[in-house]
């Protein structure tokens, strides 16, 4: 038997709305050597109605033509296999993804509105997980849990504020994540990372997250950093193109959808007190375009910048 853990991430890259990490563990009936292969072909056996791969990279999922229903359909239809339920709205999702602190004041009534699923049938989630968990039981695997962590702006900020940069903040996020849901395996263990950014060496914070006291770098290079952990049995690796791997894949859908959820709240709570307020993905450009036109809203709200806005 072998844990397979896979990683991922959505919202590094804007000012608005939370950065979400995301991790799934996966028990294989299969020595590590043969552990990928194992996962790829259950995954592979894993298709939507349409014949398309149930999990596959968040935004290939969220731009293709199934769109948010897509992602949404993923993102459950997963954590239903991993906890036998689906949830019936935000703080029940939150809860079953133990995704950290509440919402900002300001949002959490509008995500508290906000109806989980969205666009799909709750009935349909329960019924594909059931067969889903069948197909993925015959190629001797099982999804064992989904965590997510959401850090929102004023988190990110004061992480800022405390020295680290936004590498490390997400590097941080990602391998306690992936040290919690290795906690106490008795089986060997591979966690599979997407590439952080352009950082290509790990080796410090593997050490430090994951108790190691000696970590082997077996590769470090543009495509892949890979580091061992001898005395626990455990290999963790970062890859450009991670979300190729099934574990991860569904790791990017969770942490993507888990933002969608908070954008969609954020957007209604601020478009309620500015009428016509255009909603924002809250990427760079279109981000400043909204803190222009929001600005006298967030003011009048007595609400502080660092709560909103997140610093680079």
């Amino acid at each position: 038997m072998t844990l397979v853990i896979g990683t991922d991430e959505a919202g590094y890259g804007p000012n608005l709305g939370p950065l979400v990490v995301a991790a799934t563990a996966w028990r294989v009936a299969a020595k590590p050597e043969a552990a990928e292969a194992a996962l790829a072909a259950a995954v592979a056996a894993v298709r939507r109605a349409d014949g398309r791969p149930l999990w596959a990279d968040s935004k290939q999922v969220l731009r293709g033509s199934g769109g948010f229903a897509a992602l949404e359909t993923g993102a459950l239809v997963g954590l239903a296999v991993a906890t036998g339920g689906v949830p019936g709205g935000w703080g029940e999702l939150a809860r079953a993804l133990a995704a950290g602190p509440a919402a900002p004041v300001a949002e959490d009534a509008a995500l508290a509105a906000g109806v989980v699923p969205c666009e799909i049938a709750a009935s349909a989630v329960a019924v594909d997980a059931a067969a889903v968990r069948g197909v993925l039981a015959a190629h001797g695997v099982t999804l064992a849990t989904i965590r997510a962590r959401v850090v929102w702006p004023a988190e990110f900020n004061a992480a800022l504020d405390g020295g680290l940069n936004k590498s490390d903040l997400l590097s941080q996020a990602t391998l306690d994540l992936a040290a919690e849901l290795r906690t106490n395996a008795p089986e060997p263990v591979r966690v599979w990372c997407d590439r952080h950014g352009g950082r290509r060496r790990y080796a410090g914070l593997v050490a430090r997250h994951f108790g190691g006291t000696l970590v082997h770098a077996l590769e470090e290079t543009a495509a892949r950093s890979v580091y061992e952990l001898p005395d626990a049995d455990c290999r963790v690796e970062f890859c450009v193109g991670g979300e190729a791997r099934g574990p991860v894949a569904l790791a990017s859908m969770t942490a993507k959808y888990v933002r969608e959820l908070a954008m969609r709240g954020f957007n209604a709570h601020w478009s309620t007190l500015c009428p016509g307020l255009v909603p924002t993905a809250g990427y760079p450009v279109d981000a400043a375009r909204w803190r222009r036109e929001a600005r006298e809203a967030v003011e009048q709200a007595g609400v502080a910048w660092d709560a909103i806005w997140r610093r680079s």
